[in-house]
């Protein structure tokens, strides 16, 4: 992009354009969907103050919303946890059926739903509509898998006996969602969690609020009962204190969370002293391989599908571009070429704009000190690299880059690609593993033996082979090392809220 064209997207984005797009938000107040206020045991409830929500792309105020307390998060914890009793008895037919008209209803109203997380996170509205086919497919999934939570009968040691292993519901959960996708993340969780009779306590986070009420209202107007699906928004300085109760509470028996390895840690400490059940969806740093065997092409269509999808904000992008020296040259002047020729920045609500805002100023400021540092280290700057309007960032391509760079030790967030040229394959396997945490990682090969040796080599939880989106309702998503416990998706998903219940009948005349 020239600073000629970034000059002019700027004037208009930071004078008419921020006024146009306030506009037309404008027209969806009044929606049914737009909710600000609490959601607890069916009712919708005020707080003693409200905080404001920002489109990071104008940083113009769009809503205001009930900042909820400690104290509400203990009510919504014991509606949960009285209405847990009554859930867990219906059968799964019936919960399948709700869970599918919920489905039904996200899909409805697919449009609104796709213009709150725009205007929330920025994301483009292409993409948002993308996520919200991809947060009702885990409704979707979920509601098919309630009816396959399958038990055993074990052949019994002894013939006047008969061993039985039952799945039951954990209990109540603790649900905590980061902002980059606010639905997504809620599906994933609360599906499962209620195809398998448990009750759920949602924290979204506090730059996204907005599309986790619209949820709600879904679940109202599903049939959800009152109690099984709440929602408590607040702010930053609300959070921690909302965190700890639905963290210790001794009626939470279960903490689902996605964010910061740091974050998880915290909340791993608050748990213990319960011993609750966890899972984790933590940091990633997600290494990109392309080998000298690749479809170059494909590699660079991938590595433009996984790193600026939403700017470069999910755990599960590239961060670490590993290239072979026989590939090197081609790939980085093909991948420049296209991000010349596809990326186009502006507001999300613009037809053919692909990068949006970073969610925050911090997020823009941490993507410019990784560039800085790199640059100060000798690393050379192809495309983009200076931090513009709000929390805009120009995507950027990094080459020369080397091991001990901060872009390449820290996982990014945002539209940079680091690029390091490597010689074998062990050397790449050494680079891509060098890091405490695993959540994703991807290579590309056409060499078939290579293929099986770097897939099972990589040690992440998620592996994309020739491809750079993966992630899927029927598939597992989750990361080993720091990034977390246990898997969200598929099959397994379920099993996260679900204890295992031995019970041995004896004394039988059989």
């Amino acid at each position: 992009m020239t600073a000629a064209m970034t000059a002019t997207l700027f004037q208009r984005l930071s004078a008419a354009a921020a006024a146009a797009t306030h506009r037309r938000f404008s027209l969806d107040v009044s929606s049914q969907l737009l909710r600000t206020r609490g959601y607890v045991h069916g009712r919708w409830v005020s707080a003693p103050s409200d905080f404001p929500v920002l489109d990071p792309a104008t940083g113009m105020e769009i809503a205001r919303v009930s900042d909820c307390g400690p104290e509400d998060a203990k009510r919504a914890v014991d509606s949960a946890y009285s209405a847990f009793y009554e859930w867990k008895q219906y059968t799964a037919k019936e919960r399948s059926l709700l869970l599918r008209k919920w489905f039904n209803l996200m899909t409805q109203h697919k449009d609104n739903l796709a213009r709150l997380i725009t205007f929330e996170c920025g994301k483009p509205l292409k993409e948002s509509l993308g996520e919200i086919a991809y947060a009702a497919s885990f409704l979707e999934w979920f509601s098919e898998e309630a009816r396959r939570v399958y038990g055993d009968v074990v052949p019994p040691p002894i013939k006047d006996r008969r061993i039985l292993l039952l799945k039951q519901p954990v209990g109540v959960t603790s649900v905590i969602t980061p902002w980059n996708f606010p639905s997504a993340m809620i599906t994933r969780k609360v599906g499962a969690a209620l195809a398998a009779g448990c009750t759920a306590v949602l924290k979204p986070a506090e730059d996204t609020p907005l599309s986790a009420l619209a949820l709600a209202e879904l679940a109202e107007q599903a049939g959800i009962p009152a109690g099984v699906f709440n929602v408590v928004p607040c702010s930053r300085e609300m959070a921690a204190s909302v965190g700890r109760v639905l963290c210790t509470d001794p009626l939470v028996a279960k903490i689902s969370f996605t964010g910061s390895t740091a974050t998880g840690k915290m909340l791993l400490k608050m748990a213990a002293d319960t011993v609750k059940r966890v899972s984790m969806e933590l940091g990633g740093h997600a290494p990109f391989i392309v080998f000298d065997s690749a479809d170059v092409d494909q590699a660079v269509n991938g590595a433009m599908a996984s790193k600026f999808r939403n700017s470069g904000q999910t755990c599960v992008c590239s961060n670490r571009f590993l290239v072979q020296s026989g590939v090197y040259e081609r790939f980085v002047a093909k991948l420049g070429a296209a991000m010349d020729a596809q990326l186009r920045m502006g507001h999300g609500s613009e037809a053919d704009t692909t990068q949006g805002p970073l969610i925050n100023a911090r997020a823009a400021e941490k993507v410019g000190q990784q560039i800085d540092d790199a640059v100060s280290q000798g690393a050379k700057v192809l495309r983009g690299g200076r931090r513009l309007h709000g929390s805009f960032m120009e995507p950027t391509l990094l080459v020369d880059v080397t091991a001990d760079m901060l872009c390449v030790r820290e996982e990014t967030f945002g539209p940079l690609v680091p690029v390091i040229r490597f010689d074998t394959e062990e050397e790449a396997l050494a680079l891509a593993n060098a890091s405490n945490v695993g959540l994703a990682g991807y290579f590309y090969s056409q060499d078939i033996s290579q293929i099986w040796r770097v897939s099972e080599a990589l040690e992440v939880g998620l592996v994309g082979v020739n491809e750079g989106l993966i992630s899927t309702a029927e598939a597992t998503f989750g990361g080993v090392k720091e990034s977390g416990m246990g898997r969200e998706g598929s099959k397994y998903g379920v099993d996260e809220y679900l204890e295992v219940k031995y019970v041995c009948m004896g004394g039988l005349n059989v």
